[in-house]
């Protein structure tokens, strides 16, 4: 594209994508707020009604760089629509399942189309748009998810009360229609299909830049995620009325959008070197909560600071990705789109059972300075990623 300008047909797409990627954003996180109705529903206790929520995480984790890289070759539109027709049957047969062991199936067959439909949104995302602009319309898809947290979860709970947990996922097959109806009129076609073998894809996977690169975000999220895990427990010990979690819950969500916003601009220019000072700040702001939550307004601030600090990574890291895959590996671009959903899984795992660990040790403030730390790997990380780049900027 030499155009350097958004069009009409190019915001159209932009918003198609994030449609998208809020009806999967919404499908994977209403669950958590559904679980005990599913609980009592299917005789299961909450421990295993739990996990159909890792069961999601882990399948995305793994299936999604494998399916990715055995489809790269496959038409990408047509690709897409067949995975959303996979998503709407899925959802629709969560709305009659009857049993435990079937609605796990349901959820890891769901996961996997989840995880490879948005690395697909996020390249045509990328291919599609003018250079200058590609920060913007990742950080717009990204935003999708993200909107799914704040207002795809409250609607779900309010679903499950009036009619039933099976009534949210009559809602999450409705969404995924209107998808497929939408993407079928605007997702277009022509776009790049690129035949890769399994050693391309294995290539990708052992280049330590990439490497270093997938660990950048996997860390950025577990730092937010030791804290994020638990803070339920934190708000109650500042004595936040049980009534009113939900409201600060909400306004952490609604905190994040504009975390989301700031990641397509810190995605804009210099993105990796940008990103070295974010984590640190994040650190800071992490590891405050230990002395600001003993006073509740100051504590609500800083836990809005964590908020806006959580996902600032995103656009930079999805884009860094896919840009070294085109040094390294340019036969698996496709692949390393999917890396950075995969790493956020990771970084989410991580960071809650890290936090489990440190909450179990005693001191539940404890897990506040232990994210700090993990951001700081962050940190770490990135400069000498960015180091790096310079050292082969000068030899280039």
């Amino acid at each position: 594209m030499h155009s350097t300008q958004l069009t009409k047909r190019h915001w159209l797409l932009i918003f198609t994508l994030t449609l998208l990627t809020f009806v999967l954003g919404t499908s994977e996180f209403m669950i958590v707020g559904i679980l005990t109705d599913i609980s009592s529903s299917l005789h299961i206790t909450n421990a295993q009604a739990g996990t159909l929520v890792s069961a999601f995480a882990i399948t995305f984790a793994i299936a999604t760089p494998l399916v990715m890289s055995t489809t790269s070759h496959f038409p990408k539109r047509k690709w897409m629509l067949v995975l959303l027709g996979f998503f709407i049957v899925f959802n629709a047969l969560c709305v009659i399942s009857t049993n435990y062991v079937m609605l796990l199936v349901l959820r890891m067959m769901t996961a996997i189309v989840t995880g490879v439909l948005i690395s697909l949104a996020m390249i045509v995302a990328s291919e599609t748009m003018p250079d200058n602009k590609r920060g913007l319309a990742i950080s717009f898809v990204f935003g999708g998810f993200t909107m799914a947290n704040v207002v795809g979860v409250p609607i779900g709970i309010v679903i499950a009360k009036s009619f039933g947990w099976n009534a949210t996922f009559m809602l999450t097959t409705f969404l995924g229609a209107l998808a497929f109806l939408i993407s079928f009129f605007v997702l277009p076609s022509g776009l790049s299909q690129i035949r890769s073998s399994i050693r391309d894809q294995v290539s990708l996977l052992t280049n330590p830049r990439i490497l270093m690169a997938f660990f950048i975000p996997a860390l950025g999220f577990g730092a937010t995620y030791t804290i994020f895990t638990y803070l339920v427990p934190i708000l109650q010990g500042m004595e936040v009325p049980n009534q009113s979690v939900s409201l600060v819950l909400f306004a952490y969500g609604f905190i994040s959008i504009f975390s989301n916003i700031l990641a397509g601009k810190i995605a804009s220019h210099n993105a990796i070197g940008r990103l070295r000072f974010v984590f640190l700040v994040q650190a800071i702001v992490l590891t405050s909560l230990f002395w600001t939550t003993n006073h509740f307004t100051l504590g609500l601030i800083n836990i809005g600071f964590m908020s806006l600090m959580a996902i600032m990574l995103t656009t930079s890291t999805q884009l860094y990705l896919i840009d070294l895959a085109e040094i390294y590996q340019p036969k698996a671009t496709g692949l390393a789109a999917s890396l950075m959903p995969v790493a956020s899984n990771v970084g989410i795992a991580f960071g809650s059972a890290l936090g489990g660990i440190v909450y179990h040790q005693g001191n539940l403030m404890n897990v506040t300075w232990v994210g700090g730390i993990v951001a700081v790997c962050a940190a770490l990380l990135t400069f000498i990623s960015h180091r790096l780049d310079q050292k082969q900027k000068k030899v280039a």
